[in-house]
């Protein structure tokens, strides 16, 4: 370097002035003093019983017919924010965090109280990925609570929620949440909150038992499974009646087979009473059995299994009367086509009572 390009340089540094972050500011103002500002977060009310919800938004312009309604719900005072260079608010904060974590098909609401929702934009299931939650709330000061994965969800039904613990976060924090979502989808290939939609599937089921096929008790199973499945957007195509009758019982699912039904359903006789006979039927019918019972309540007794690739469940009795059962947790999954394998039947204990 010259000495002319020297002196060049020293002048060049001498001039550039460093920069320096600013710092968050919240100053606290009477509200009889506020008329004409702007509020720096959300203001929630509650009444018991009634209702709770924000009353005022942030940004929101104080005027003078605010101030009964401020005192009402305990406030003297507000607070105006100025942001510092390296921080968030609680709703920008919690809209960035929802962005990064969030398949781009999904829907987002807007900020309220520091809180962003995600929801399914159709019948599907969800697909979470849990070390992602976990890793997201060891960061402190930011939260995201989540339903299980491979729990169903209805169309426009809340997958998500993040949240911002106080009302100004530390940039740093969001960008760490942020970075482990790049990373996930970088490494799967899929966002870590995701949903699939859950295709439409033709059902055939059997109801076992004597009582049921002579007309002696109504049949309760039919139209507990109808229902379950018609909520999820399938159907039962076919529904028919056998006596506790093995070799009735094994024709009746070969015949289900080859009508070509996405999934079989058989019900009644799961129990481990002598005449109860639908466990072994399923055998004898060419099933593979993953697991003839689940580390369930109520549904210990459910059967999974396959037949020529074919789903087939033995329902326990309690499908008909319990409004969730181990049905209702491998459902989803058996719609969507996965193959359910016994560690995964292993892994349902933990979590395992279910509506207790």
């Amino acid at each position: 370097m010259t000495e002319h390009q020297q002196e060049q340089a020293t002048s060049i540094d001498h001039n550039v002035e460093p920069h320096v972050s600013k710092a968050t500011t919240l100053k606290e103002v009477s509200i009889y003093d506020a008329i004409g500002l702007r509020l720096a977060h959300d203001l929630t009310q509650i009444i018991p019983g009634q209702f709770k919800g924000r009353l005022f938004k942030k940004g929101h312009l104080i005027t003078e017919e605010d101030i009964p309604k401020l005192l009402d719900i305990g406030k003297e005072h507000i607070y105006v924010m100025e942001l510092g260079d390296e921080d968030l608010h609680e709703d920008d904060a919690a809209k960035r965090m929802a962005k990064a974590l969030m398949d781009e098909q999904l829907l987002l609401n807007d900020p309220h109280e520091g809180k962003v929702s995600v929801k399914a934009p159709v019948i599907g299931v969800a697909k979470i990925a849990k070390e992602i939650v976990d890793e997201v709330n060891r960061i402190g000061e930011i939260a995201l609570a989540t339903i299980r994965n491979n729990q169903a969800v209805a169309a426009h039904g809340q997958l998500a929620a993040t949240r911002a613990i106080p009302l100004v976060v530390a940039k740093e924090k969001v960008e760490r949440v942020e970075q482990l979502a790049q990373q996930y989808r970088e490494a799967n290939g899929s966002a870590p909150i995701s949903v699939i939609p859950l295709p439409s599937k033709r059902i055939g089921l059997l109801t076992t038992g004597s009582e049921v096929y002579n007309g002696r008790i109504k049949d309760k199973f039919g139209p507990a499974v109808k229902a379950k499945l018609e909520e999820l957007g399938s159907t039962v195509a076919e529904q028919r009646f056998a006596p506790d009758d093995r070799d009735v019982i094994v024709r009746e699912i070969r015949s289900l087979v080859d009508s070509g039904y996405d999934m079989i359903a058989v019900t009644g006789g799961m129990s481990v009473d002598p005449d109860d006979r639908t466990p072994g039927a399923i055998a004898a019918a060419g099933a593979e059995i993953i697991s003839y019972g689940t580390p369930m309540l109520p549904g210990s007794m459910l059967l999974v299994g396959y037949i020529e690739g074919i789903p087939i469940v033995g329902l326990p009795g309690c499908v008909m009367h319990d409004p969730y059962t181990s049905f209702d947790v491998l459902l989803p999954r058996l719609l969507l086509g996965e193959r359910i394998e016994k560690e995964d039947i292993v892994a349902l204990g933990y979590g395992g009572l279910l509506g207790f």
